[in-house]
């Protein structure tokens, strides 16, 4: 059976989620995270899009992505067949590193954005690997508390809603309470 086709215009915007292959590690130190990371930078700068919240988990990552020119298949292609092409030449493996293709899930308004990317933000506390967000190194959401871009996302749209980046530390504490409020059907493991 053909796959269906995905929807894609200009500025459209989407939650990607990319997952190890049989929920295997994507990311085993930190060099690894910061190739990615890099990598995605890469990407950026010869594929045009926004990128407005990330969280790279140890099997699994969530981007928060909004197009410009260039559907997300093409951004996602170069960005993970790059990767994968590293990642096997260091660990001398062979073979899928991602499990199939990405999953996306369209963003359709301001507030569905601002969900996801709460959501995106809560992954590590809902994993059980910090006691708050700000304490996961591997996220965007350091960038959002200060109120700037850090090298690789950039907050300003989610903040616009929000008139400050205290005001969407509040939201986003105000969920923690209740870790299974997910935006988009996730069905990557958490860890």
């Amino acid at each position: 059976m053909a796959r269906k086709n995905r929807v894609w215009y200009p500025g459209a915007a989407y939650h990607l989620i990319c997952r190890g292959n049989r929920r295997a590690d994507l990311f085993l130190d930190d060099k690894d995270r910061n190739t990615y990371l890099t990598m995605l930078e890469e990407t950026r700068e010869k594929h045009e899009f926004f990128l407005h919240s990330y969280c790279l988990m140890s099997n699994h990552v969530h981007l928060l992505l909004q197009t410009i020119s260039e559907p997300t298949n093409l951004i996602m292609s170069k960005l993970n067949t790059r990767y994968a092409i590293y990642f096997n030449k260091r660990y001398q493996q062979d073979g899928h590193v991602f499990q199939g293709r990405y999953h996306a899930e369209m963003i359709d308004s301001i507030e569905y954005l601002v969900k996801t990317s709460r959501y995106i933000h809560l992954n590590p506390l809902r994993a059980h690997l910090v006691e708050k967000p700000e304490d996961y190194k591997w996220s965007s959401y350091r960038a959002f508390l200060q109120g700037q871009p850090d090298r690789f996302a950039t907050p300003d749209l989610i903040l616009l809603y929000f008139n400050s980046p205290q005001n969407y530390r509040l939201y986003v504490d105000s969920r923690t309470e209740d870790p299974a409020n997910k935006p988009a059907q996730d069905k990557a493991k958490t860890r």
